[in-house]
């Protein structure tokens, strides 16, 4: 009897720190297996070097291109065979309201982004001035990083919002899938360039805080995608910022910004992200969306079976 407690909830199903470990198991599996299939394509494909591949922004879309496939694919196998629940449970089928989540979300994650830029601007920590690179090279560099971003922004929130925070959630222990997804993110962070050990990994962790309250509002993964990807482009195409002290991805952005400091306040050389600003920037846009009545529910609430 004890040992079918310890290993099986109420509803037959393994319990949610075995789902955990099978996830994560699975996942890395299917994560090496997948980039390297990848590289090896666009290798193929490009007739480059897979050294090559990895130095390029080609190497980027791989990785992030096998973490999407990946948690999507694993997620769903966890799902179908460890709790018996659809591809919907997901959250990232389309549902009654999702465009609505995706669009507000869009434009709150932008606004949140400007909150924070805002602040800098009044304390003068950093000055914008319009980039002279021409119109051309600004519209191509604005289309190319939606692009960008949107595929970037899908691979992070099928992994970090995904299967891990869900089936926590499920087990009625959000706030340890939150802190599973959110530290080790946020630690991973600090190997960036140019990353603020205290500001760094307090704002990324917040940021999946953010996300993470976002999903559950919801129980929808549109509502974080549309905040992830347009917060890092409004950051580095429109206010030509560093994205985590990366700054490659948008090199004609619309704005040029100059950092005058305080760092503490504007993150120096790491981007907004690795500063004061974007801490109040988080945690006021947290509160609103927690408070806020703007968003659609996914209809999933037959999927929220607590295993004690």
């Amino acid at each position: 009897m004890e040992a079918y407690n310890f290993f099986i909830d109420r509803e037959g199903h393994l319990r949610s720190g075995w789902r955990l470990a099978i996830f994560v198991v699975a996942f890395l599996i299917c994560l090496q297996i997948t980039h390297l299939l990848l590289v090896i394509a666009l290798s193929t494909a490009l007739n480059r070097s897979t050294l090559e591949i990895g130095e390029t922004l080609w190497g980027v879309a791989a990785g992030h291109g096998a973490i999407l496939i990946s948690a999507l694919l694993i997620g769903w196998a966890c799902g179908a065979l460890l709790e018996d629940l659809p591809f919907a449970a997901l959250g990232c089928s389309p549902h009654q309201g999702w465009l609505k989540n995706l669009l507000i979300g869009s434009a709150l994650g932008a606004a949140s982004l400007f909150v924070a830029a805002l602040l800098t601007t009044l304390t003068r920590g950093i000055r914008f001035s319009f980039d002279p690179a021409g119109f051309r090279l600004i519209g191509e560099t604005l289309f190319v990083s939606i692009l960008i971003f949107l595929f970037a922004a899908a691979a992070e929130e099928i992994l970090f919002r995904g299967y891990v925070l869900q089936t926590l959630t499920r087990a009625n222990i959000a706030w340890l899938g939150i802190v599973l997804t959110s530290v080790p993110f946020a630690a991973a962070h600090l190997k960036n360039p140019n990353a603020v050990p205290g500001f760094t990994f307090v704002n990324t962790a917040l940021a999946g805080l953010w996300l993470a309250v976002a999903y559950l509002r919801t129980r929808s993964l549109w509502l974080p995608f549309g905040l992830h990807w347009s917060w890092n482009w409004a950051q580095a195409s429109l206010l030509g910022l560093p994205v985590s002290g990366i700054e490659r991805i948008a090199p004609a952005p619309l704005l040029k910004a100059m950092n005058a400091g305080p760092d503490w306040l504007t993150g120096g050389a790491y981007g907004i992200e690795g500063g004061a600003a974007c801490t109040i920037a988080l945690v006021i846009s947290t509160v609103v969306i927690w408070r806020a009545k703007l968003f659609a529910r996914a209809g999933v609430r037959a999927y929220q079976k607590p295993d004690r």
